[in-house]
């Protein structure tokens, strides 16, 4: 131990030793582990080994302290922990906080100082739908073993990363890996898993993590399917390179001049991962490479001894404990290519090694693109996909082999048929990974749920109105809005410039600046676009007085708003005359050495240079396609003009290039967005496709983590059921292509304090009339007058406030109404109708009664007459902008207090509202809807015909009224011949059993 030469110096070494100790297990008594460290160092240690000398440091101590640091990374991890047998709490709770102080002996005010520096991290975890699972990835059973997985948790600490960010990290990639089968387990088994996370959000950070954990554990050949294009390939390997394999793995002997990397920048600053010797030599074990960064999977010679495990116990099997952690692993990351693909099977058939004896890791990559079988098997001499069928036989012929998907849009991986034994379903396990902190993803650029009423939104509370720009297509015949844009591209190069100088940034600069002009996937259209876009950039006159006079007025109407209540502290001029001394060097940076633009699309004789962020700082304009549009991480993206139409929602989400981490520039990000596109013989709104994409996308990750949770110990449901979850939110955007159905049935669908919105009202004549009439006597008994509830949220401190009828309506009566009403798809409220019969029937009854809510605007106007007793209600004016279903159909501000009424929020302390809480007791929010075809002929409160009203309601079930076994879901069987199979194709003229 190295002997510290000051006080701070005795006292760092002391804590990150005692801690040091225990970061791999449970918390220990915090004095006597410093006591034991303070015998091998200078005498007077002894005298920090003490709590009355850590708190006299602590209270004085900043949250940048060193000292601080090291308990940082140390209490994360306890926070973090997900298989702490020394605690009974949740992790990331102040009660699993308050164990770990109890653990470790430290007194109250300890303990809060340190909370204080260190607060519990309240993130979100991951969340994990899966089939039981044999428990053996354990602390206990790696002791000793870890290698790859503590040198990537060391790098990206160093590199910055926090470690709350870093914890979230090892805590996914546990979810991951424990789910694969062991690697030593005698019984081979195949594991087969899906891993969502969001579009640009770091995936590659997380199978990474996953690689180095699975090689540490017994994995001895990884196969890494990174996409379907050489850069994504590239991409993909040089980060692995960099951040796992190290530079020793890569070198094996040869000089650093002779790396494949000598002239990539990291790797003369040092930033490649390196052990100081190879692993091999150090106790542990190599990493070899198959493929490079320039070279995808080539055919091997002599007899493929690269690819040959190494035995040292030739006798026993690779599997073996005593063969597997002595021999080296294997790591390639291939193109998903057919030819590729056939030289790497055609190999692995050479090999002496039994391939029986061989852990194989196979991560894929964007895995719903290309890796799908999009082929009927069922029909006669059918054949599957190509790439589908090499991932095939791979997994045929390597019995231990687990399949890992990765990818941001999971519709097309849930609708696989998990019937089909070679296929990729995710049988096993679908993990959903957290959104990021500081990540910029679709509802970043809406306002999804936004309380705020659209009068009112401003740059400060609006999403939409700070990042997004409409294209409408009328308006853009001489390129107004791409030459909008491109002013935007440089003035916002201007204000990564003015922060460089200004400072704030610390030891970082924006490397890069880019702007993606994504129109089509066509070449010839790519050609026809340089040639705009060459001709706008040299007539802007950037380093002028016209394109100035341009850029003031974009300054003074757009970035300045938006900036003023959106930089978080970052620089912002306080005019454009300030700005505009770096107006002329961001010109020149983007295009003074007369290539303003990139085309990334492969046509080589107009390709003006290629997109390598890894070997040079890029600050161009981009304009490509496919090659944009999927996996590929366009650095520095500030500015995006995007025209391009899909027909389907995974398609269209993995073109989100504008979605990532924008640190230091958030407020300057910028969406020019087509809203009047054509798609066929279809007008369609790319905005609303992507808010349609995202609504569907939030839905679908909270159903997960709603079913997640398991019931005595088992799964509430398993990855085979997940299909039914995916919703269509707009007709022209389905969820993937596949021409499948659920066999699955939602049969009941339970939701005890959660606030439920049925959308699929009729939209016949006499249905509409029919329902009406149904609710009409229930809004005739409401109160006379409104009364005024209220929820005030303590932490945030926003209040939610409304104006309300009210009523108390029996619960076998609500039962009768409901049971009556039309619907439109009546599939859609069934589930919701088996739930509340059966907590209205059951013995004992779980609600007594409901209350009746029909809230009133406040302002004067928006009210028809209807009802048997004439009275003037207020009406909403909403649409089907999911043709036939509603979009959102309630106001955020009325939920709080229904759900307090319910019981599934505490007391806010408002008497009105607390008026109306009772024991058993649910809420139905009543929402008379006229839609547009009816608005423009009201004139005032006049009697509106009851066939011209949807009468749309919400409600929330009281918190109590859960199911005995805790249950959420119940499922049948669509055709109960075919049990067990969860997608049916229906393309054959088969009919579903109802």
């Amino acid at each position: 131990m190295n002997t510290p030469d000051s006080a701070a110096g005795i006292r760092l070494d002391l804590h990150h030793h005692a801690l040091g100790d225990m970061s791999s297990g449970k918390p220990k008594r915090l004095v006597r582990a410093l006591e034991y460290q303070a015998e091998d160092l200078v005498p007077e240690a002894m005298e920090y080994a003490t709590e009355a000398d850590f708190l006299s440091v602590l209270r004085q101590a900043r949250a940048t302290d060193q000292l601080v640091e090291v308990w940082r990374r140390q209490l994360t991890r306890w926070d973090y922990s997900e298989n702490a047998d020394w605690s009974s709490h949740p992790p990331r709770t102040d009660e699993r906080r308050a164990d770990t102080y109890a653990l470790l002996g430290v007194c109250e005010e300890t303990g809060k100082l340190l909370d204080d520096l260190v607060p519990v991290s309240k993130a979100t975890g991951t969340v994990v739908i899966s089939t039981e699972h044999k428990p053996w990835y354990t602390p206990q059973s790696l002791q000793g073993r870890p290698w790859y997985w503590p040198a990537y948790r060391k790098l990206l600490v160093d590199k910055g990363w926090p470690e709350n960010v870093v914890a979230g990290l090892d805590e996914a990639s546990d979810r991951v890996v424990e789910r694969l089968a062991d690697p030593a387990a005698v019984e081979a088994y195949q594991s087969k898993g899906l891993v969502v996370g969001y579009v640009q959000s770091g995936k590659t950070a997380n199978f990474a993590g996953v690689i180095a954990k699975a090689i540490d554990a017994g994995y001895r050949l990884v196969i890494v399917l990174g996409g379907t294009l050489n850069m994504l390939r590239a991409q993909t390997q040089r980060r692995l390179d960099m951040e796992l394999v190290g530079r020793e793995n890569i070198l094996r002997g040869a000089s650093e001049y002779e790396s494949e990397y000598a002239d990539d920048p990291a790797w003369s600053q040092g930033k490649f991962a390196t052990f100081g010797a190879l692993p091999s030599a150090l106790g542990a074990f190599d990493i070899h490479r198959m493929t490079t960064h320039g070279k995808d999977y080539q055919s091997l010679l002599q007899g493929i001894v690269a690819l040959e495990a190494d035995k040292q116990e030739p006798a026993l099997p690779l599997y073996d404990p005593r063969n597997l952690h002595r021999a080296a692993a294997r790591l390639m990351v291939v193109k998903k290519n057919k030819m590729v693909l056939t030289k790497l099977v055609n190999d692995l058939r050479k090999i002496k090694t039994p391939l029986s004896e061989i852990p194989v890791l196979i991560v894929d990559d964007e895995s719903d693109e290309a890796s799908v079988n999009t082929t009927d098997l069922a029909k006669p001499d059918a054949e599957r996909t190509a790439i589908n069928q090499k991932i095939s036989e791979l997994l045929r012929m390597l019995p231990r082999a687990q399949y890992v998907g990765y990818t941001a849009t999971p519709f097309a991986n849930v609708f696989i048929d998990p019937s089909d034994t070679e296929d990729i379903f995710p049988k096993d396990f679908i993990i959903s990974l957290p959104r990021p902190d500081e990540y910029m993803g679709a509802r970043d650029f809406h306002d999804l749920d936004s309380a705020v009423a659209e009068e009112e939104r401003t740059y400060a509370n609006s999403n939409e109105m700070a990042h997004v720009r409409d294209i409408v297509a009328e308006d853009d015949e001489n390129d107004t809005h791409l030459e909008r844009a491109m002013d935007m591209f440089v003035l916002t190069a201007a204000m990564k410039l003015y922060r460089e100088a200004k400072g704030g940034l610390g030891d970082r600069y924006f490397q890069h600046h880019t702007m993606l002009i994504h129109e089509s996937v066509r070449q010839d259209a790519h050609r026809e676009l340089l040639g705009r876009v060459t001709r706008l950039w040299w007539n802007a006159g950037y380093l002028g007085a016209r394109g100035h006079e341009r850029l003031r007025d974009l300054f003074d109407t757009d970035i300045a708003p938006v900036s003023a209540v959106r930089a978080d502290g970052q620089a912002v001029p306080a005019s454009f005359d300030d700005l505009a001394p770096y107006i002329g060097p961001a010109a020149i940076r983007i295009g003074g050495d007369d290539k303003p633009i990139i085309v990334v699309n492969g046509d080589k004789d107009i390709d003006s240079g290629e997109a390598d962020f890894d070997k040079r700082s890029i600050w161009k304009i981009l304009i490509g396609g496919q090659k944009l549009a999927r996996g590929f991480t366009v650095e520095g993206l500030t500015v995006s003009y995007f025209r391009r139409r899909a027909g389907n929602a995974s398609t269209l989400m993995q073109m989100g290039r504008w979605f990532g981490f924008r640190n230091g520039y958030r407020d300057l990000v910028r969406l020019y967005l087509g809203r009047q596109e054509s798609l066929g013989k279809k007008e369609v709104d790319l905005y609303e496709g992507f808010e349609a994409i995202c609504r569907a996308e939030e839905e679908f990750r909270a159903e997960l983590a709603q079913y997640s949770l398991p019931v005595d110990g088992r799964p509430q449901i398993t990855p085979d059921k997940v299909p039914p979850l995916v919703s269509q939110h707009i007709p022209w955007l389905k969820p993937t292509s596949p021409n499948k159905m659920y066999n699955a049935r939602l049969v009941t669908l339970r939701s005890p304090g959660r606030w439920q919105e049925p959308t699929a009202y009729p939209m016949k004549v006499a249905d509409l009339r029919h329902n009406t009439n149904l609710w009409a006597p229930v809004l005739d008994s409401l109160s006379a007058e409104p009364v005024e509830l209220s929820y005030h949220f303590r932490e945030d401190g926003v209040t939610h406030r409304f104006s309300t009828l009210t009523g108390v309506m029996g619960a076998a009566d609500l039962v009768d109404l409901v049971s009556r009403l039309r619907w439109e798809a009546p599939s859609q409220f069934a589930p919701h109708l088996d739930y509340l019969r059966e907590i209205t029937t059951s013995a004992p009854a779980q609600v007594d009664d409901w209350v009746v809510l029909a809230p009133q605007h406040s302002q004067a106007g928006r009210r028809i007459r209807f009802g048997n007793a004439g009275r003037a209600f207020s009406y909403f004016a909403r649409d089907r902008r999911r043709h036939p279903l509603f979009g959102a159909i309630s106001d955020v501000k009325h939920r709080a207090a229904a759900l307090r009424i319910a019981g599934a929020l505490t007391d806010p302390g408002d008497a009105a509202t607390e008026s109306l809480v009772a024991p058993r007791r649910g809420v139905v929010i009543l929402y008379p809807i006229v839609e547009a075809t009816h608005r423009a002929a009201l004139v005032g409160d006049d009697p509106l015909d009851p066939s011209r009203i949807v009468t749309a309601f919400d409600f929330v079930a009281p918190s109590s009224a859960r199911s005995d076994d805790g249950r959420v879901l119940r499922f049948t069987t669509m055709d109960s011949s075919r049990e067990g199979v969860a997608i049916i194709d229906t393309s054959q003229g088969e009919t579903p059993t109802p």
